[in-house]
């Protein structure tokens, strides 16, 4: 049977964050546009602003299918 992977219980978004959550990373990578990137359980986010060792708190503003977007809060 097709589509067994895409059940109802996930509303579409298999997303392990949601956006407005906020959480303490490392930038572990740089993205093709200069954003650093980081992981949330294997879950890729890129940050604006963010360099490569930066220990930051983010928020997250947008999410997709298989990543996010994030900003650095103060």
């Amino acid at each position: 049977m097709f589509g067994n992977n895409y059940g109802n219980d996930n509303k579409g978004n298999s997303s392990p964050i949601n956006e407005g959550d906020e959480y303490d990373v490392k930038i572990e990578d740089m993205g093709r546009d200069g954003d650093g990137i980081t992981r949330i359980e294997g879950f890729v986010i890129f940050v604006s602003g963010a360099k490569v060792g930066d220990e930051v708190k983010i928020r997250i503003n947008a999410t997709r299918r298989n990543f996010a977007f994030a900003e650095i809060v103060e």
